[in-house]
Formats: structure tokens, sequence, C-alpha cells
């Protein structure tokens, strides 16, 4: 299965929880926001929302700075 993150295609993982631990590792930091297909997926739906072939996935890291 693969789905594009970020606008860039990968290979696929079966929930948010799953993709954002592979990219981000097992403790995702604050600040981070995902859409699935152009909707926000809230935090705690992260492990139960299904990642279908194909889905458009945008991760967003919020970063202090000046």
């Amino acid at each position: 299965m693969t789905i594009v993150l970020n606008g860039s295609t990968h290979a696929g993982a079966a929930t948010v929880a799953d993709l954002i631990e592979v990219h981000l590792g097992a403790r995702a930091p604050r600040g981070v926001a995902v859409a699935v297909d152009g909707e926000v997926v809230p935090r705690d739906r992260w492990p139960r929302t299904q990642l279908d072939e194909g889905a458009v996935v945008e991760v967003v890291t919020a970063v202090q700075g000046g």
C-alpha cells in the first residue's frame, strides 16, 4: 500500500498513529497536526484512524523561533 505524505509517496501504515511512530518516533512531540484527505484528525483518534491506499496525509510540526 502507498500513501502520499507531505507531497511524497511512501509505503503506507495501517493507522495515523503507526505512520507518526515511523516518521517521528514512538512519542510524537507536542505541536503535531495531521490531516488525512483534507480532514484534520484529532490526536486522540490517531490510533483508530485507518489509512487507505492512496490516502493524502499532511503532517505539520510547530516549531518555536523568532
